[in-house]
Formats: C-alpha cells, structure tokens, sequence
C-alpha cells in the first residue's frame, strides 16, 4: 500500500514521506515501533541534543592548528590550556554517546585530515581503556593528552607520508623511529612538564619483546598508560584510509592484533581492546544470513551478536526505510564483514551517521 500520511519520528525528524511504497510487514511494524502518523503539519521538534560528532570535528580543527604551531617552534602561552580544552571535547563526546564515538572512527574519516584526526581516535579509543582499567581522572587526562600529542615530532612529515602511494624511504623511515623524542623536546618546549604525559609519549612506540623504538624497552619497562595509547594508534591506524597501506576492516585489525599479542604487544591488553570495541565494533559493516547489508548500530547481550540497522535489502537495493536488527536470530545472524569499498560499490550515496543513529550524530 502506499503510505497516506507523512511519518514523523517522536523528536519531530521526518521518517517517510507521504506516498512511499510500504512493501513488507517489517517496515509497517518498524514505523509502528518507531514513529508517529501526522495528517497536518508535522510534531514541534525537541531541544536539539549535542552533537557528538561536532564536538569531534572541533577537536580535529583546533588540535591541528595547536599543533601545527607547536611543530613550528610557535607555541601559544596558553598551549596546555588549549590542549585540555580539546581532551574535555573527547572526553564529552565519549560520555554523550560512546556508540557514536566509536563509529565515528569508521564513518567520520572525510571530516578532517587524517593526522589531526588519527591523534583524536586514537585519544578517544584510549580513554575507553584507560576508564576500563579503572585508571584515575588524572591519569586518563595524562593518557588523553600523551595521545593528541604522541606524533606532535614528525608533524612536518606525516601529512605527506599519509598522502603517499609508496612506502617511506630510508630518510623518512629514520624521522619516523624518532618522532617520539622529538616530541618529547617541542612539548618541553612548548611548557610541558608533566612527566607521565611526556614518558607516555615517549615510550607509545615500545614493544613487549624490545623490537619497538625508540629505546627498545621491553615489558614492564614501559609504562602501562604507553601501553594502552599503542594499542589505541595501532587500531586506528589500521582501519584509516591511507595511500600507503591496505584499510583493514575493525575486527580484522583486531584479530591482527591479537596476533601480535604473542611477540610484541601485551595479550591481556589487547583482550582488553578486543572486550571494549567489540568483536564487530560499533560501525562495522556486515553482511547477514539473509543477504541484507547493515552497520553495526550497538553492542548485544554477547559480543557475537549486535544490533544491526540493515541498510541494503537482500537484492542489494538500498533501503529507504531501515531496519533494526537482532543477529541473534538465525536469519540475522552475521555472515561476513565488509569493507567500506565493498558498501560503496553497492549503493551510490555514501552513508549519514544520523540515519542511524540520530541527531547526536549529526555532522
């Protein structure tokens, strides 16, 4: 049948309009469970919520300026004042919606320059660890501000080794190895003197069996808030598009980093990113049973089962009305993983966060 009225959601944001085609019994109950007939003019919006995903991209747009004046030799007066500002930016965003912080990793990669951003990912995946740790407010301050300035030292470079198709030259490879040092010297520069936030940047490149740099500490030598800034900047360096690397998917970063918790990362770490992000993390796309195509919206009862918002139909038509669903059930049940170049050969417009997960997810 077709639909004679428009339909609102409760917070007044239109969920179809009048005329649309309803060709299934999911999407009557869906738009039953979720939504509001209106024959006239349409309900008064709510207070519009914060916005999770402007908080970040304000972080992104002051962190590179900050930095960019700090790699320069150029630091404000106000340098920490300005940087706590932006750690209070993630840690608002992370308490406002976690879910939609998380997917931003995944789903917010075109709003600012992957060097800025990557430092606020990673800033972002780390205050989850450190919280799950049961760490102090001072510590993970400590560790949140270690990880918006861990590459302030090879800031001149990392832009355009981002921007690159080959991979980094004998030259580049040696700044690269001493960028934490570097670091280390232009934030003293610039008027830090707190001494975990300095040794976490130092030693955020450290590995377990003493292969990492720049002073191949191995295990308990490195301190345990480095720890968890590394974990968070491999996993978001991974699943980021870069020129030179292959974009992984987020569990196959994950499962590659548990991996490598046999040699040279710290395995009841990585278990600990692993039961934080999810085996599927929020914003991963996956493929169901049935043959629809959703993004992962939320966590479930078990970490194999999430909440999915089906976006492709099995047909591989995109949906216009989407559906929720519960991969507990057989027919939901995930089958494969996908990546955001598979989606994007299926439909033909890249998606909003806020079609899934509202208007605290608006750009």
């Amino acid at each position: 049948m077709l639909l004679p009225w428009d339909v609102y959601g409760e917070n007044g944001a239109l969920l179809v309009r009048k005329g649309h085609m309803i060709a299934s019994a999911n999407q009557i109950a869906y738009l039953v469970e979720r939504g509001v007939f209106e024959d006239g003019e349409p309900p008064q919006p709510t207070q519009e919520p914060p916005s999770v995903l402007r908080k970040l991209n304000a972080a992104y747009l002051e962190l590179d300026t900050l930095l960019q004046a700090v790699a320069q030799g150029a630091a404000p007066p106000d340098f920490c004042r300005r940087l706590d500002d932006i750690a209070q930016l993630v840690h608002t965003a992370v308490d406002l919606n976690v879910d939609i912080a998380t997917a931003s990793i995944l789903h917010n990669q075109r709003q600012a320059h992957y060097v800025a951003r990557h430092s606020v990912n990673t800033a972002l995946v780390a205050v989850l660890l450190a919280r799950a740790r049961q760490r102090s407010r001072n510590d993970v301050m400590t560790i949140t501000l270690a990880a918006l300035t861990m590459n302030t030292g090879m800031l001149e470079h990392h832009r355009r080794w981002h921007d690159s198709s080959t991979p980094l030259d004998p030259a580049d490879e040696a700044h690269k190895r001493a960028h934490p040092q570097r670091s280390v010297q232009l934030l003293r520069a610039a008027g830090v003197n707190d001494e975990a936030w300095l040794d976490c940047v130092l030693h955020h490149h450290e590995n377990e069996d003493g292969t990492g740099y720049p002073l191949g500490k191995v295990g308990a030598q490195i301190p345990l808030p480095a720890k968890l800034v590394a974990l968070a900047d491999r996993y978001c360096a991974r699943v980021s598009e870069r020129g030179y690397r292959p974009t992984l998917t987020a569990n196959a970063a994950l499962r590659d980093m548990l991996l490598e918790a046999r040699t040279t990362l710290d395995t009841n770490l990585v278990s600990l990113v692993i039961r934080e992000l999810g085996i599927y993390p929020i914003g991963s796309w996956v493929r169901m049973i049935n043959g629809e195509v959703g993004v992962v919206a939320r966590r479930g009862l078990q970490s194999t089962t999430p909440h999915v918002e089906s976006v492709i139909g099995p047909r591989g038509a995109p949906l216009e009305v989407f559906l929720q669903r519960d991969t507990r059930h057989e027919l939901h049940a995930i089958r494969d993983v996908l990546s955001n170049a598979q989606v994007a050969a299926l439909q033909a417009s890249p998606l909003r966060m806020a079609q899934v997960w509202g208007r605290a997810a608006v750009a």
